[in-house]
Formats: structure tokens, C-alpha cells, sequence
């Protein structure tokens, strides 16, 4: 993976500004890839974290992480061979008493996951699966709502940029201890509108969904960073994203681990 900064710091800023607008004003911006020719990966999370940093600036608090791009199929469509990764904080979790305002997001869609929330830390670079299982405190359903900050379609250093698109997340069913039941068989299926749309099991997430959490462990390292106790770790998406509009209500039942339902508005 390119580790090189093509860009200078004053287009880091102005990109981090570009973002920032887009949604304050839930307005799409041209593509980042298109303002900035030649933007490295490197480039694209010097972005994502200055625009992360301006938020905990502004009160914001990390909660966690997300990571991305975890089949083949879709890295290999944006032209990676690793996931990716993006930061959730304490304004992008939604629960689920109320109906979550549509208008919040330019082009929202859902992705079906599990979470993980980790009772110790995880510092790479040799983090394995097993450190992984015994970091954990618990892992339960979770939807993640993704969303474009910039106009489509777009590189993989442009979704980079953009906190990897993540938009939202929604935690909900039964959290249970990791070695509860067997993480790769965990099932779902997405109902919109009483109509299934999507099916699929977590072992589509590099055939083990804590494996994606090793990945994001040894990966930030990279950056001098750990993830730490209470932090929520989204492994990755085993279903497509599936669109969703005002109106819409969606019940997702994961089996064994219980059901998230919300409505949107």
C-alpha cells in the first residue's frame, strides 16, 4: 500500500475544509481524487484524521472505529488489496427510540454487521485473532448507515478521506461474550419494509469477522495508535448496501443474537 504524501499540508487543509462543509450543509462535494490529482493513501488519512481532529476540537469523542472494504470484490473494484478503516464518534451512534432523520445524510444505505466492544486493549503489529477474542468484552448486532460526503463514483482514496463513508451506526439485539457462539456463522437477514432485501453470515468478513479487527489493530499501528477499552469495532459489512429513503423501516434479525429495528424519517 502507498505510504507516500503527494500532497502538501495547506491541500490537506483545504481538503479537510471541502468535508467539513459538505456536511455541515448536506451538500455532495466534487470528488477529492478530482481536486487534489495524485492524492496518495497516505494523503487520504492525513485527511480523515484532520478532519477527525476538528471534531474532538469541537467537543467530539472517539468511540470506536470502523473498518471497510473487507471482501475481495470490492477492493479489488477501487483498486486495494487490504481493507480500510474510519473512526466512529460519539455523534455518529443512533439509537433506535426515535425515527432517524433521512435529511441527515446525502446518499444513505445500510450495511449489516457485528460490533465489537473490547474490555482491553489492542496494539499491534502482531494482534491474531485469538488476541482479538480474549480483548473483547462482548459482540452484538450492529447497522452501520453509510454515506458519501462527495460526488459518485469514487476512488478508494476518496472514501478514505471521507471517514471510509461512515455515515451512522446502530447497536442493538444481544450482546454475548465472543466465545458464546461461533463468530463465523453469525446470520442475518435484512427486512425493508416487511421485504427481504439481503441475507448473508459474518464469516464473509475475511472468513472470520474478528479478523477484521486484528487487521484495524495491526494497521493502526502503523500510526503509533491502539484501540482501547469501551472502544466499538465494526469488523466489516457481510451483506450489500442496501438503499433507504424517508419512510423506509427496517427490521434486521440476526438469530440467536436478537433484532435491530428503525424507521427513517
Amino acid at each position: 500500500m502507498e505510504e507516500t504524501y503527494v500532497l502538501a499540508n495547506a491541500d490537506h487543509q483545504k481538503a479537510v475544509d471541502l468535508l467539513l462543509a459538505a456536511e455541515r450543509d448536506c451538500r455532495p462535494i466534487p470528488r477529492l481524487s478530482d481536486s487534489f490529482p495524485g492524492m496518495s493513501i497516505a494523503d487520504a488519512y492525513a485527511i480523515q484524521r484532520q478532519v477527525v481532529d476538528a471534531k474532538l476540537a469541537a467537543g467530539g469523542r472517539i468511540r470506536g472505529h470502523k473498518v471497510g472494504l473487507t471482501s475481495r470484490v470490492m477492493q479489488e473494484s477501487v483498486g486495494i488489496d487490504e481493507p480500510d478503516f474510519g473512526h466512529l464518534l460519539d455523534e455518529s451512534i443512533l439509537g433506535t427510540d426515535r425515527p432517524i432523520a433521512v435529511d441527515r445524510f446525502l446518499v444513505p444505505r445500510i450495511e449489516v454487521e457485528l460490533a465489537f466492544v473490547l474490555g482491553r486493549p489492542l496494539r499491534g503489529p502482531d494482534v491474531t485473532i485469538a488476541d482479538v477474542l480474549m480483548a473483547t468484552d462482548f459482540v452484538q448486532p450492529a447497522l452501520e448507515i453509510i454515506d458519501s460526503r462527495t460526488e459518485t463514483p469514487r476512488t478508494v482514496v476518496d472514501t478514505i478521506a471521507d471517514n471510509s463513508a461512515c455515515g451512522a451506526v446502530v447497536l442493538g439485539g444481544r450482546p454475548v461474550p465472543p466465545t458464546e457462539v461461533d463468530l463465523r456463522w453469525v446470520a442475518a437477514v435484512l427486512y425493508r419494509n416487511a421485504v427481504i432485501e439481503e441475507s448473508g453470515v459474518s464469516s464473509a468478513v475475511l472468513g472470520h469477522p474478528a479478523a477484521g479487527v486484528a487487521w484495524l489493530a495491526n494497521r493502526l499501528a502503523t500510526f503509533d495508535t491502539a484501540l482501547e477499552p469501551g472502544h466499538v469495532v465494526l469488523a466489516g459489512s457481510f451483506t450489500r448496501p442496501v438503499p433507504l429513503a424517508a419512510g423506509d423501516i427496517f427490521h434486521v434479525d440476526y438469530g440467536q443474537l436478537g433484532s435491530i429495528a428503525l424507521a427513517f424519517a
